[in-house]
């Protein structure tokens, strides 16, 4: 589908026969979820989630995952803006949202762990892949054969994913791989990773890194969870020893991944501040709640965050509909990746701040009480989501200096 396609608005009548036929498809193969999009105080499991959750098999969820996915796409919705060559089913962009939203009301696997491959992975492919990258990977990613994760962070650098040091050197046909990474969201159950490593030592930090795709059963691969203050342990370190990638597997020029990594930035930034919830999992609005609970819902200050909680949420919204708008009709994200992370960043310390002072002693030890000590495991998240897609300081910088125009930060190159 071309551009101008996508850039088009969706016509409301293939709106409404899409929205009929995927209510069907999802009526036949699972449980629509009784009020599902409505919160009740007391039902349900009572957890707030912000960044992944411990399971007892990952394995079995992973599995199960697959299966779903396999189901939805052989059906004709698991990639519905996707060109049709490569997998796609090659109709409106705004269609997969749609579609995402509709399942939402129903008890279908999660498919969180899908979330790297999807938002972050594909894209870059898509972007600056080959053909035959894109003819291997992109199908088998958007049906759930492929879990991803991402080979990008290193120890020491941060956000300063230009000063990587995981190198690659040419032999062959193939490329040698020595080097550690960290922060990798799933790599210990992961099929492919997306590794950026050095490939020329001799020209700017920013030049000299290429991109590849890194099955992640590779020999001299070792992926190590870490556990985090969470209680959960889906981030992980990588070792990579000698590890042999083939040059089939680059995506676009040897020594030009930045470009292929800044697809993959904007797009997690995006992601990871976009924070698509139902109604029924929406921390913001659980929070009013909270705040009933515990009868501060008429104190002043109170609801004077509630106020602001309840407006970034739809400035997030808003924000995150507009950088869709700009992918879809073949434009960057832009400023709006950033813009998003930052807004995001800040709303979940803001959530979780309030959730403290409404809670009190109840946030800090389990008092039973149900839907109240969950909220230390979201406290304990924040951090986590500060720094995924590049840190809220590095957002500033990026706005400030590509997009104001302001000078660079001092000392920086």
């Amino acid at each position: 589908m071309t551009a101008d396609l996508h850039a088009a608005a969706l016509d409301e009548v293939e709106r409404k026969e899409f929205v009929a036929a995927a209510t069907a498809f999802l009526e036949a193969n699972a449980e629509r979820l009784p009020a599902a999009e409505q919160f009740e105080w007391g039902r349900g499991s009572g957890h707030v989630h912000l960044l992944g959750r411990e399971v007892e098999d990952p394995k079995a969820l992973i599995a199960e995952a697959r299966k779903w996915r396999a189901k939805v796409f052989d059906a004709g919705f698991g990639w519905l803006g996707g060109p049709v060559e490569y997998g796609g089913a090659g109709r409106h962009h705004d269609l997969d949202g749609v579609y995402r939203h509709l399942e939402g009301q129903f008890d279908v696997p999660d498919q969180s762990a899908w979330g790297v491959a999807w938002e972050m992975v594909a894209p870059a492919i898509l972007v600056h892949g080959s053909e035959d990258v894109k003819l291997r990977y992109l199908r088998r990613i958007y049906r759930g054969e492929l879990l991803c994760s991402q080979l990008l962070s290193e120890p020491g650098n941060g956000s300063d994913l230009a000063g990587l040091r995981t190198k690659a050197v040419r032999d062959g046909d193939e490329w040698v791989v020595n080097g550690q990474k960290v922060w990798s969201s799933y790599a210990h159950l992961a099929d492919l990773g997306q590794l950026m490593a050095r490939t020329d030592p001799d020209v700017p930090k920013h030049q000299g890194l290429t991109m590849f795709l890194l099955p992640m059963d590779t020999d001299g691969v070792d992926a190590r969870p870490l556990r985090q203050m969470n209680g959960n342990a889906e981030f992980n370190e990588v070792f990579l020893t000698d590890v042999r990638v083939p040059d089939a597997n680059r995506v676009g020029a040897a020594g030009r991944g930045w470009a292929a990594v800044l697809t993959t930035l904007m797009s997690e930034r995006a992601a990871v501040g976009s924070g698509k919830t139902s109604a029924a999992s929406d921390p913001a609005l659980i929070l009013l709640e909270v705040a009933r609970h515990v009868d501060r819902i008429s104190d002043p200050v109170v609801r004077q965050t509630l106020a602001e909680v309840l407006t970034h949420r739809k400035l997030i919204e808003w924000v995150g509909a507009r950088g869709e708008q700009l992918v879809a009709s073949g434009a960057s994200r832009g400023a709006e990746g950033s813009i998003l992370k930052l807004l995001s960043s800040r709303q979940i310390r803001r959530i979780a701040n309030l959730a403290g002072d409404l809670l009190g002693p109840s946030f800090m030890a389990d008092s039973g009480d149900w839907g109240t000590y969950t909220w230390s495991n979201y406290l304990c998240s924040t951090p986590g989501l500060r720094i995924a897609g590049g840190t809220d300081e590095i957002q500033h910088n990026i706005l400030g200096e590509r997009i104001l125009g302001l000078p660079k930060e001092p000392g920086l190159v």
